[in-house]
């Protein structure tokens, strides 16, 4: 992922350092090339214009006349004409005649009339019989003032009677130069961004949805049980998303197989070595007070076998799963008292009261009854495990800031700090205060698993007064 970023990265400068090239380029040649189509049409005019006053000033007059006329005519004319987003409204070349000595004979502007323009390149160079054109500023500190001049020769080229020259201010096609570049701007930030956008989509489409699966992968390997990631529409995110979802199914099968056939037959072992151990020595003489001892631990050990037969079938049913398949919604109330009535004939075989204050009102949560009432009836369970005779587990059910918190607690030893840690590891338990035997140590396991499941949490802490409570928090539906 990191490699395809920095490859992306550098894709994107690499077409953004084009463009802007590209961008250079194209605008450091507007100016020269609006000024030479420029040049172009003023050398026509020159011509035109030459041509007009070439036949009186061979014939001795000096055509004065004529281009006044012209000139005249065409300043008192308005009109309008729009070139690309310039609206052009008045004439903006003018003109001036010289004889053949260089002296201005006429002005449009009725300026120069009367100088010498020997030394002006447009005229020194006609005169010469060559090309004849210049740029000057009319005023040396103001670039704007730049004026373009372009000549044409009066009769003979090679011996001209007079030099026509047509100037137009640089700053009247000014307007144009930066229409061209705001085209130009314009054009390559579409193109630029459009494809640097299509890049930003290409990614989001595909390596934001591969982040995603590769967090889900994260958290499976963390032991987590994550939902599948939304990961959009994309045919090929999907797939993937699919692949390693049936592959985490399978996988989490096969190791949930072999966890607990090692686990059941190591914990079985205990219990069948002690039934069959007492079995045996059933068959000898002895006082009836210690054979009465032997049934006892035979019925023990055999319940205790029952009960983690159970348990590891209550919590093989949740912990194989990664999601809720039949969730509805339920009364969380009604499955506490369901339980509580469950767990009434353990806690008076314990002597061990049971105190409930749960509300009447319905307390709704979205998740299966058969595991929440598993994760309840646990809970209970515990707490009456590891009370004295004679105490009282405290039930508490109450809903708050969208959360129905579910509270056991007993007045047990509490937790040793030794402990802590491991309360929620499979098969890991505390000896029970009045047997002195320990537990199956699958119980708060499967209070964890259920919470997860429902997207809620579990915890055990020290309850003030001493004991310990344990809170079963639930979002509320």
């Amino acid at each position: 992922m990191r490699f395809t970023r920095v490859t992306l990265f550098f894709i994107a400068f690499i077409i953004t350092l084009g463009f802007y090239q590209l961008a250079s380029h194209f605008l450091s040649e507007v100016e020269p090339q609006t000024f030479q189509a420029t040049e172009e049409v003023m050398v026509d005019a020159a011509h035109l214009l030459a041509a007009a006053v070439e036949a009186e000033m061979e014939a001795g007059k000096s055509g004065e006349e004529t281009l006044r006329g012209a000139f005249e005519g065409a300043a008192g004319r308005r009109f309008e004409a729009r070139i690309f987003d310039h609206l052009k409204t008045r004439v903006g070349i003018n003109a001036y005649l010289t004889d053949a000595n260089g002296i201005v004979l006429f002005d449009s502007q009725g300026v120069r009339t009367g100088e010498d323009f020997r030394s002006k390149l447009d005229v020194h160079r006609t005169l010469a019989g060559k090309y004849g054109a210049r740029s000057s500023r009319d005023n040396d500190e103001d670039p704007a003032s730049s004026v373009l001049y372009v000549s044409a020769p009066v009769g003979d080229p090679r011996r001209p009677v007079g030099v026509l020259s047509v100037y137009k201010p640089q700053a009247d096609v000014l307007p144009l130069v930066r229409e061209r570049r705001r085209v130009i701007y314009l054009a390559c930030g579409l193109i630029g961004g459009g494809i640097l956008f299509l890049i930003a989509a290409v990614f989001l489409w595909l390596f934001r949805p591969i982040g995603r699966i590769t967090d889900y992968a994260k958290s499976i390997e963390r032991g987590e049980r994550p939902p599948k990631p939304k990961i959009g529409i994309g045919r090929e995110v999907n797939t993937l998303a699919h692949a390693l979802d049936s592959m985490r199914d399978a996988l989490e099968g096969r190791r949930y197989a072999e966890r607990y056939i090692q686990t059941l037959t190591h914990e079985m072992k205990s219990p069948l070595a002690a039934i069959r151990g007492a079995a045996e020595l059933l068959d000898e003489e002895m006082p009836v007070e210690t054979r009465r001892r032997f049934l006892e631990n035979i019925r023990a050990e055999s319940a205790r076998t029952e009960r983690l037969i159970n348990r590891l079938l209550e919590l093989s049913a949740i912990e194989s799963r990664t999601r809720l398949d039949e969730a509805g919604e339920t009364n969380l109330a009604d499955l506490v008292g369901r339980a509580l009535d469950q767990a009434r004939p353990l806690a008076e075989l314990a002597w061990v009261g049971l105190d409930s204050q749960v509300p009447e009102q319905v307390v709704k949560v979205r998740g299966e009854e058969f595991i929440l009432r598993a994760a309840i009836t646990n809970l209970l369970e515990n707490a009456i495990d590891f009370s004295p005779r004679g105490e009282v587990v405290e039930v508490r059910l109450v809903s708050r800031d969208g959360v129905a918190v579910l509270s056991v607690r007993d007045r047990g030893p509490g937790i040793p700090e030794y402990a802590r840690e491991r309360v929620f590891d499979r098969f890991y338990s505390l000896r029970h205060h009045a047997s002195g035997r320990k537990g199956t140590g699958l119980g708060l396991t499967l209070v964890r698993e259920a919470a997860e499941l429902h997207g809620g949490s579990i915890t055990l802490g020290d309850a003030e007064g001493g004991g310990t409570v344990a809170r079963l928090e639930l979002p509320l539906a």
